[in-house]
Order: structure tokens, then C-alpha cells, then sequence
């Protein structure tokens, strides 16, 4: 297999499997096997070392209940909520989370999110069981605990709403995902307006002043105007947050229907949102996905922006967590099958429930932060040197003047790295370049493998819906005149609109018709009684104005015929009259539509 792949070969490839080449790195679940370490001791120690090197940690602590599992959901979820009981889950959890807080020590937390899953599903006894459990680490000052909820959820329970509130949590996310019921139906979720405007109600009245709604586009099932609708209504919630998730298919109930959606349609329902948001006083810069309208504010969660802006290692707690601490990156017990058997038993035995745990060369730890950084858009010198100890510049040389020439990225500052506006729309060529040589043959391997075309369109064409779109019915006009060109041939309309008035024989196109040209001579025909071949016709123009016709959006093509002999015509169809006027007298008559424009554009 090549392996020594230009820039634009990379760029080319990425933007081509766009679903699969974005900020999750690594491309898939056993990409980096032959780095892993099975050896239980070693895998301490391994975990150890990287804990103890680093200068501040985030945190994450995962939940896998949810009411039911979205068809949208590629985290680790129990497809039933009942299968374990939540008392058990935690009581294992804690133990789990006492294993990392005697490695962390005093080590500072920059940030803590309790996510899922649906943390707002577990009973408030369990949230304050986690969350005293939590607060024994050694949290920086002014750290915001953030979690999350469901409209559903948020709507029902205002209790449970305070009282996490009061147990320190100031940031809450919840989802909408879309106002289409239609759509919520298909995806396999719970919610409608009703429940979203209680929701939001609710958790103002529950003192949280950091709301952040998310919302995804991307779907296969969803239109422009299903997208633009749900951004709209969402921004007169007047949340502080918003933040737009395109759907990525990979490893989720519709990842079947992925090659059906174009990379265009992603882009364009981006658009949409960045352009109804920022209108809306909610800012980002491009490529990023979290809006904000609080002066300052990033609008992700300590956890998320720390991550990201700085790649802050983050060691993740719970079934299936995954954890990205200095140069390993690991997933615990349960990522694959989602059960929590295997996950009770290595915490029973004192061991660290890690399903795999690769302990990375710098080129896979550099791409797994960078794939990361680019979440928000844009990559800090200041904190790539501080991750890496190395420049950026230097490391990278050819792929900033590559960016840099084509328009994709640019220094705005001396210290960030931005995508530009033109960028932001291939950000998914973008990121392979920073992928390490053994991901960048993985990517060509998998697209080869993965990528149908003829399955793509197939998939698009089975839920293209034409009745979505203001389609316009297309017409042939002909206009004749006789061998010496001194004459033209016009019927007199006989239905409305424009009865009465005279106008160029013509009519709609067919599917019989078969071609437009063969719509031209059967009108010809039909309404005159004279013959001619399609070889006879000469284009001469399309008017495709939507105003030219009263009965709606209609597309003229006008093709000219020069008899080579008189004829007499025949009027019939829904011609009521038929004749030749002399094209001298073409001003003084009572033209339909703009048939007299054509006429002059067929003559001059």
C-alpha cells in the first residue's frame, strides 16, 4: 500500500470520508493494538507515571443510563436501564473513583463533567453519592461542575433540578436535537415543544443562569427548513449556550444511512445555524460549534474548553469511560458490549477496569490532541509547546504553509493557529494532515474498503423527497416564421390565463415528451397542425423568471423554426385561432406572458 501520500491526496481523502475522519481520533476501536498493554502491572504503572506527570487534570465521570437509547447515540449506553440497578452501578463507581483520586493526590482538577448516559436519570441519593465523592479531590478555585439532563427529565423534576443545583453543579446541558416530531420519532426520542418550554422554565426557576441546549443536524431525515426551525425556536429559549452536534454515524443504530448525507449538506445546515446565530447575538468563531452569548464565555464546560484549548489530560470514571492521559489513551471495561459484569469483577479484584489502554508514541498522542483541538476551530502555539515541549511551527512546517497557501488556515495572532471561513467547510481534509503516518494509511485502507458511491446515492435517492422543493414546470415556446421572415406564426389562447391573447404555440413538457425538444414539436403539431423535426429547432432562449407566469414558476425554453416553405396553419388543442401576422406589426399586438421579449430576442 503507498504510504507516501501528498497533501492534497491527504486533504482529498479526508474530505471523502468525512464521517469517519473528524475530532474523534483514534478512526477505529482497534486501531492502536499494537501499542496496547495487557499486562495488569504494567498497565499500573503505566497509568501511574502519566498521572503523576502532569502539572493539572480534568475529570469525567460517566453514567450509562438513559430512558431509552437514541438511534443518534454512539456512547455507552444500556439498552435497559433495568438490566443492573443504579445503586449497584455507583456503589462500584465510587470504588473505582477512590482508585484515581489515591494516584491524582493533590494534583489540581481544572475541570469535572458528569455526563452519560443521562446523570439526571440516577435518584438524587446516587447524584450526591458521586458528587461527595468527587468533591474529595483538589479542585482549582472557581472550577464549574457541570452535568447533564433530559428536556424530559428537566420537565418533570424541578425538586431534583434544585437540589443538584445546591450541590454545587452551575452548568447544565440538555438536548433537544430538533423541534421535528417527525424527526424525534424517527431517531427514537421523547420530546415536543410542550416539554422543552417546561424544561427551560424549570431549570431557571431552579437558579441555573448557565443553560446550554444542544442541538444536532446531519440526519438523513432532516431538511434545511426542519433545522433552521429547531435553531430558531432554541434561540427564543434564550439559553446561554447553544451548540450544534453534526451526527457522525460511526458506531450508532443509523451508521447504514452515513454515505447517503453529503458533506455539502452538513455544511450547508452549519451555515444555516451559524447564520441564524449569530444574528441572534450568540458568538463563535468559525468552525467552532458552541455559541455563546455571555461576553468572555467559551460557552463548553471547564472540562470541555480545557481539553480542548490546552489538551489538559482527563481521566474518565464509569462504564466505558474513555481516559487521555499524557502520552496513553485508554477505555475501561464495558465500551464494547455495554455490559457491567466484566467492570464489577476488575474492581472487585483491586485492578483498574480498563478494557484497553495504549501507551502511544508522541506521533499518536500529537494526533489524538490535535483531532481534539480543532473542536473548537483553531490550535494555541502556547498550548501545543506546553503539552509537547516542542513548537508547532517546527513540527509542522509543511502542512501550516500547505493550509496557509490554500486558504484553509491562518495565523490570526501570534499564537493561534484559525481555520479560515473557507476552512472551516473542509475541516474534515484538514485534520488527517495532523494524523500519524499509521492513521493516515488506516484512513486510505478504510475509504477504499468502506466507500460505495453507487450505495450513497442509492441511500439519498430512497428518502429524496421532490415535494420539499419549489420545482418549477418547464414549457417549449416555438417561434415560427415563414421562408422570408417577414411573417410569424401566433395562436389565440382559448384558456386562461391569457385567453383571448395572442401567443407563441407551446405547451408544457411531459415525461412522454421524453426530451424537450420532442415537447416542442408535438405542441407545434397539436396546436397548429404543422410538422417539423427536432433537427428543425434552434435554442434561442430560457426565461426562467418566477414571475412570468400567474399560475406559478414556469421555465420557458424557446426554440426558433424558419419554414422553407409556406404552410397553412391548422389551428386545434387549445389554440382557438391560428395565424400568420407580419413581424412589422409585432408592437401594435396583444402579447401573452413575455412571448413579445422572445419574439424580439429570436429577430434582432
Amino acid at each position: 500500500m503507498k504510504t507516501n501520500y501528498t497533501f492534497d491526496e491527504i486533504f482529498d481523502m479526508g474530505i471523502k470520508f468525512h464521517h469517519y475522519a473528524n475530532t474523534a481520533y483514534p478512526l477505529r476501536v482497534n486501531s492502536l493494538a499494537q501499542y496496547e498493554l495487557h499486562d495488569i502491572n504494567a498497565i499500573r504503572k503505566c497509568v501511574e507515571a502519566n498521572i503523576k506527570a502532569q502539572r493539572e487534570l480534568n475529570l469525567y465521570v460517566h453514567v450509562p443510563y438513559c430512558k431509552a437509547r437514541c438511534k443518534f447515540c454512539e456512547y455507552v449506553v444500556m439498552n435497559d436501564p433495568n438490566e443492573v440497578p443504579q445503586d449497584k452501578y455507583v456503589d462500584y463507581l465510587l470504588r473505582e473513583m477512590e482508585m484515581y483520586r489515591e494516584m491524582v493526590g493533590n494534583t489540581p482538577i481544572v475541570g469535572y463533567d458528569l455526563g452519560g448516559g443521562t446523570p439526571m436519570y440516577l435518584t438524587l441519593s446516587n447524584i450526591e453519592r458521586i458528587t461527595n465523592e468527587i468533591k474529595k479531590f483538589n479542585f482549582k478555585p472557581g472550577t464549574t461542575f457541570s452535568i447533564e439532563t433530559t428536556p424530559v427529565i428537566a420537565a418533570k423534576e424541578v425538586e431534583k433540578l434544585e437540589a443538584v443545583r445546591k450541590m454545587g453543579y452551575e452548568r447544565i446541558s440538555m438536548g433537544f436535537q430538533t423541534v421535528s416530531a417527525n424527526l424525534l420519532e424517527s431517531l427514537g426520542r421523547e420530546g415536543s415543544k410542550s416539554i422543552y418550554e417546561q424544561a427551560v422554565k424549570n431549570i431557571r426557576l431552579a437558579g441555573y443562569t448557565r443553560l446550554n441546549i444542544d442541538l444536532m443536524y446531519g440526519f438523513l431525515n432532516q431538511t434545511d427548513d426542519d433545522f433552521a426551525n429547531t435553531v430558531k425556536y432554541t434561540i427564543a429559549m434564550q439559553p446561554e449556550y447553544i451548540t450544534l452536534y453534526r451526527n457522525r454515524y460511526k458506531g450508532t443504530k443509523l451508521e447504514k444511512e452515513s454515505q447517503g448525507v453529503s458533506l455539502f449538506k452538513a455544511n450547508r445546515q452549519y451555515e444555516i445555524a451559524y447564520t441564524l446565530l449569530k444574528a441572534a447575538g450568540y458568538m463563535a468563531n468559525v468552525g467552532k460549534n458552541t455559541f455563546s452569548r455571555v461576553e468572555g464565555d467559551l460557552g463548553t464546560s471547564d472540562y470541555l474548553t480545557t481539553r480542548v484549548v490546552n489538551a489538559t489530560s482527563y481521566i474518565g470514571m464509569g462504564l466505558g469511560a474513555q481516559s487521555f492521559v499524557g502520552n496513553y489513551l485508554a477505555y475501561n471495561l464495558g465500551c464494547d458490549n455495554h455490559k457491567m459484569d466484566k467492570y464489577f469483577a476488575a474492581i472487585d479484584r483491586n485492578i483498574l477496569p480498563i478494557n484497553d489502554i495504549a501507551d502511544m508514541p508522541v506521533a499518536e498522542v500529537r494526533a489524538k490532541a490535535l483531532s481534539v483541538m480543532f473542536y473548537f476551530g483553531f490550535i494555541s502555539m502556547k498550548s501545543y509547546k506546553a503539552r509537547f515541549g516542542e513548537d508547532f511551527k517546527e513540527i509542522f512546517k509543511g502542512e501550516i504553509k500547505y493550509l496557509q497557501d490554500n486558504m484553509l488556515m491562518e495565523f490570526v495572532d501570534d499564537d493561534t493557529f484559525m481555520l479560515t471561513e473557507y476552512g472551516s467547510h473542509h475541516i474534515y481534509g484538514i485534520i488527517p494532515l495532523f494524523y500519524s503516518q499509521r492513521s493516515k494509511d488506516e484512513m486510505f485502507e478504510m475509504a477504499n474498503r468502506i466507500l460505495n458511491p453507487e450505495k450513497g446515492e442509492s441511500i439519498f435517492l430512497e428518502k429524496y423527497d421532490r415535494k420539499q422543493y419549489d420545482a418549477p414546470s418547464v414549457a417549449a415556446d416555438i417561434i415560427v416564421l415563414s421562408p422570408d421572415r417577414k411573417n410569424i406564426l401566433l395562436i389565440t389562447r382559448g384558456n386562461h390565463p391569457f385567453a383571448n391573447c395572442l401567443a407563441l404555440p407551446g405547451g408544457f413538457y411531459t415525461p412522454d415528451d421524453d426530451t424537450i425538444e420532442n415537447c416542442a414539436v408535438r405542441e407545434l403539431r397539436e396546436e397548429t397542425g404543422i410538422t417539423i423535426n427536432t433537427a428543425d429547432l434552434r435554442l434561442i432562449k430560457v426565461s426562467s423568471g418566477n414571475n412570468r407566469d400567474p399560475r406559478g414558476w414556469i421555465v420557458s425554453v424557446a426554440y426558433l423554426v424558419v419554414l422553407q416553405q409556406d404552410a397553412k396553419p391548422l389551428a386545434d388543442s387549445d389554440a382557438i385561432m391560428c395565424k400568420w401576422y407580419p413581424i412589422a406589426d409585432l408592437d401594435k399586438l396583444q402579447m401573452a406572458f413575455d412571448h413579445r421579449t422572445i419574439i424580439k430576442t429570436a429577430i434582432a
